[in-house]
This record gives C-alpha cells, structure tokens and sequence, in this order.
C-alpha cells in the first residue's frame, strides 16, 4: 500500500506500471515486491466487511476494508478542536478500461468525457481545512441528486458529527434530498439553478440592494455584494461576485461581436450553435436578428449565484462557505490530473475500491505536505519538485574492502521542502560498510 501510494503521488498509473517503477527507487521494504502482491492488496483494501459490520453501508456500496482505515485515520488526528460541522462534497466521474467490476461499472453521464467507456462516480469528502476525510464509490449510473442524502447519513455515523453544515452545488439539489435534510435537522448551504428554479424571478426581483463586501483570498481581494431574501419561507443569499460580473459581460460582448459578423454570413452559418442561440430573434420568418432583451435578460446574471440556505449564518458566512467549495474542485483537479487514478484495469469491484483508495491516501499525504510548506513560509510547485526529487540519488564505490556512498548535490526546491517536514538528508559522502 505504501509503495502504490508513493507511485500515485509520483507518476500514477496501473499497478503493472507501479511494479515496474519502483526498480528505479530505493523503497524500504519494497525489495520482495512483485504485480500479483499489488493485486491482492487492492483487493483486500476493497474487500467487504462482514454482515455484522454492515451497518453504515449505503444503498450503493457496502462498507469495506478501505472504511476502516478512513475511521482509523481520522480518529488518528481526532482532538478536542476538530470539527466536522462544515463538510464539502463534490463528485467525478472515473472510466474503465473494462467493464468495471461487478456493479460499479455502468454508462452514465460521463465528466471526463468518455461516454463509450463504463464508470464508476467518485465523491470525496473534504472537512473545512480543505483536509480529505473519506471517499465513497458508486455505479457509473447513480445521479448527484441521489448520493448526498445517503452520504450524509453515513458520515454521521462514522465520524460521530452531532452538527453539521452541508456545502454542495446545484447538481446534487432536489426537493426530496431538501426535504429530508430539514427532518434530519441538518443545515445546509446549496447552490440554486438561478434560471430553472421557479422562485428565482421573485428573489432576484426583490427590490432591497446588495450590500457591498470587501474579502481578502489569497490572490487578493475581491468585490463582493449580498443580501438576503425570504420567499415562500425559504431563505436565499443572493451574491455577486464583480470580478466574475466583469468576466461574464466581456464574454457576452465577444459572442454578440461574433454573432454580428456571422449573421453578415447567412443563417446556415448559426445552426447547432447554442451559445448564439441563446441571443436570437427566432421569430421572424425571413431571417435571424439579435435579440435586445434576451441580451439585457442575460446580464441581469452577471456575477450572480443564488444560494438556498436554512442555517443560522450570515450571508457573508454563507457566501464563503460556498466558495470554499472551489477547495474541493482544486483536489479533484489534483486527484485527476497530478494524481491521476486512470487506467482502471481491474476487473472485480473490490480491487476497483483499492486502487482508488490508494490515490485518496496519496492525496492524504499531498495535503499534509503542502500544509507543513506553507507553516515554514514556502509554496513548490508540484511538478518540479517531482523533477528535483528524481535528481536526488544515491551510489556507493567499493575498493579494497571500504565502501562510500556518494549523494548528489540538492537542487531547486529540495532544500527547503525536505527542512519543512523535518526529515535529515543523508550526507554527500559517507563510509558505510562493505558488503
């Protein structure tokens, strides 16, 4: 398990990848390793818990070995201060180069955009230090607004949250998850389908301004304005971000200057075009023309996003909470992209579970490596410091029954990370013992 997780923080990949890249690392331990070692631990990692420790399974998967280790590693850093009244979730999408196990594998819709292959939907669950606590996996055709009620359930049972706060977007909302959060006494904060949702022409007509709020993020400050609006007895946030109101304007423009020039072209050029569609006069009966109101209907939504709200929070509060969402799309892209956990080549649901544990623990230790930077005043960028570490390397020279071992000099980002986590590079010349 080590030495796949060291794999998926370094290049990722399939197992039979894994088996062959560690040759070229001195890995304590891993010496003995061979493939059919990493396949019976991705299946031992998903393998199913017995009947009597099926409590918290959900409808779409049971609770597994991987479970355990999540409890066991949460409880692991568990003090008087952690909280798990604010959780973050997000889903995606993972393909199969197969069909993908025994139930997890299904066609759905698909967010890495292979609709041809089988998937499975990965949501990881994040707590409000952006730190992963848990993941769940479920049949490539189970739908958003299906998983966060059964999700959530489960959370309050393995992690002991007596409160809770749920931060998730529009596509995981439906009335009945809705319903079933309040019963539960659960608050939450959710995205709102400003253009589909029926109440959204009253909230967004409320006659009270925005009130304006200046935020500090990390890459400076940003404009923002809400305000708070009750219909039917729901509360909603509305919020507008002006830097996005800026994106979004000059966007439109650049549409509508192309749509001008494209109408000088004939309508044939406008087919199958949506984005240009949504600014037209269809109407008439000889030809197309731009259409003023839709243009002033669309800039009403400007930098705008609605929020549906029941906890007792600020909009302010609110606002930010949603935004932090943003941290789980940020992992996601790291899962995906620098921690890559494609190809799934196996075959059963269990060694499925994990192999993709395997990238949650690597991006466990990813979170912990950037945070312990960040104490000590520094930010690698992941990429080099990967090159870096691969030009750290070590040789001995045996002669006349005396052997040394020789490092290479630290370069680049080394230094400094390596002082931040607290561990001693060894030194450039030492004498060890000769085999």
């Amino acid at each position: 398990m080590f030495t796949a997780t060291l794999h998926r923080l370094f290049v990722s990949g399939s197992d039979r990848d894994c088996a062959s890249w560690m040759q070229d690392y001195d890995i304590p331990g891993a010496d003995d390793l061979s493939l059919h070692h990493f396949y019976r631990a991705m299946a031992w990692l998903g393998e199913d818990l017995p009947k009597d420790e099926q409590k918290d399974a959900t409808p779409f998967s049971p609770r597994t070995v991987k479970d355990v280790i999540e409890e066991a590693l949460f409880a692991r850093r568990r003090d008087l201060f952690t909280d798990l009244s604010i959780v973050f979730m997000d889903t995606t999408s993972l393909s199969f180069h197969g069909e993908g196990g025994e139930t997890l594998g299904a066609r759905g819709y698909s967010k890495d955009h292979r609709p041809d292959l089988n998937q499975m939907i990965l949501a990881v669950i994040v707590d409000a230090d952006g730190r992963p606590v848990c993941t769940e996996m479920m049949p490539g055709n189970t739908a958003d607004v299906a998983i966060l009620l059964p999700i959530v359930q489960r959370l309050r049972s393995r992690f002991g949250i007596t409160r809770a706060c749920i931060v998730a977007d529009r596509g995981m909302i439906s009335q009945a998850t809705i319903t079933a959060l309040e019963e539960q006494g659960l608050e939450y904060v959710l995205g709102v389908r400003e253009r589909t949702d029926a109440r959204m022409r009253r909230v967004l007509d409320d006659p009270q301004p925005l009130t304006p709020l200046l935020v500090e993020r990390s890459q400076g400050e940003t404009q923002l304005f809400a305000k708070e609006v009750v219909v039917d007895g729901v509360r909603y946030i509305v919020c507008r971000n002006e830097a996005q109101a800026e994106k979004d304007r000059k966007d439109r423009q650049a549409i509508i200057a192309a749509l001008d020039t494209q109408l000088k072209k004939g309508d044939k050029a406008l087919v199958g075009n949506s984005a240009y569609r949504r600014y037209l006069n269809t109407t008439t009966r000889d030809a197309f023309e731009i259409d003023a109101g839709k243009i002033a209907e669309e800039a009403r939504y400007d930098g705008i996003f609605v929020l549906r709200t029941n906890a007792r929070i600020s909009p302010l509060q609110a606002m930010l909470r949603y935004r932090d969402l943003l941290t789980v799309e940020t992992l996601f892209r790291v899962a995906k992209a620098t921690l890559s956990t494609r190809p799934i080549f196996h075959s059963s649901d269990a060694a499925i579970r994990g192999h993709v544990f395997c990238s949650f623990l690597a991006l466990m230790l990813h979170k912990e490596l950037f945070d312990r930077c960040t104490e000590a005043g520094i930010k690698p960028e992941w990429r080099p410091l990967l090159r870096d570490l691969d030009r750290l390397q070590s040789g001995k020279i045996e002669k006349d029954g005396r052997s040394i071992a020789i490092r290479t000099p630290v370069s680049g980002q080394v230094g400094p990370v390596f002082r931040a986590v607290g561990v001693a590079l060894p030194p450039n010349i030492a004498e060890t013992e000769a085999a």
